[in-house]
This record gives C-alpha cells, sequence and structure tokens, in this order.
C-alpha cells in the first residue's frame, strides 16, 4: 500500500473529520468567548469600578521608568521591564469563561446520554439464541 492511499484511508476516518470540525468550531467558539469578554463583560466591570480603565494597559515597570512612560506599548517601545498584568488577567477570565461554558455543554451533554441509556431496554436474549447456546453447551460436554 501506498504512503498517499494510506494518507487517503486516515484523513477520510471519521474520527480525523470529527477532529477537524471541533477545532474549526472550537476557534469560532474562542472568538465569541473573547468578544463576550471584551465587548460585554470588562466594560461592565469598568462601569462597576468607575472610570474608564484600559485592561490592556495595566502594566508595572520593573526597574527604572526614567521618563514616567503610563502606555504599555510605549513602555515597550522603550525597551523597559514590564509585568503586563492586565492583558493576562483578560485572557484569564476568557479562560474561565470558556471553561464554564465547555464544563456545561460535557455535563447537558452527559445527562441526555444517561437520559438515552434509560430509555433503551437492554437487548435480551431470544429463544433461538438461547437454544442454539444450548446445543453448543451439550456438544462441547458430550466431546470433553
Amino acid at each position: 500500500m501506498s504512503v498517499i492511499q494510506e494518507f487517503k484511508e486516515f484523513a477520510v476516518k471519521g474520527n480525523v473529520m470529527d477532529l477537524a470540525v471541533g477545532v474549526i468550531i472550537g476557534g469560532a467558539f474562542g472568538k465569541i468567548i473573547d468578544s463576550a469578554v471584551a465587548d460585554l463583560l470588562m466594560p461592565l466591570i469598568t462601569w462597576i469600578l468607575g472610570g474608564d480603565v484600559d485592561y490592556s494597559n495595566w502594566f508595572l515597570v520593573l526597574g527604572d521608568n526614567p521618563n514616567s512612560i503610563t502606555n504599555l506599548a510605549a513602555a515597550k517601545e522603550a525597551g523597559l521591564n514590564v509585568f503586563a498584568y492586565g492583558n493576562f488577567l483578560t485572557i484569564l477570565i476568557n479562560f474561565i469563561l470558556l471553561a464554564w461554558v465547555v464544563f456545561w455543554l460535557v455535563k447537558l451533554m452527559n445527562k441526555m446520554r444517561r437520559e438515552k441509556a434509560a430509555e433503551e431496554p437492554a437487548p435480551t436474549a431470544t429463544p433461538e439464541d438461547i437454544e442454539l447456546l444450548r446445543e453448543i453447551r451439550d456438544e462441547l460436554k458430550r466431546k470433553g
């Protein structure tokens, strides 16, 4: 079997396609969470705390700040050693929200699976199956 043929078989397997779909939807879902944090949650936090706060601009200069730079981009451009925690906080909130939503999706899927399993009766052996098994047992007893 050629490498190309093996790759074709690999690429069209269901689990590879499922993974590809999951990655694409996950990327789109990540953008939704990013927007929810940046456009909805952070403005609410700003309003609650009061003032017009740019969280991505929260940083500490580690060491000397000779020109008293108060903008993160300017501090990085000046080569200052900065501890930029504002952007990290935003990304951390994104992660927590995404993890929370995924938790609830998995919880819902598990509940649906349990309900479906409870609805389906357990498979039972038919009389024909039982009779066949008895014949096999009797034949094994006779031979052994």
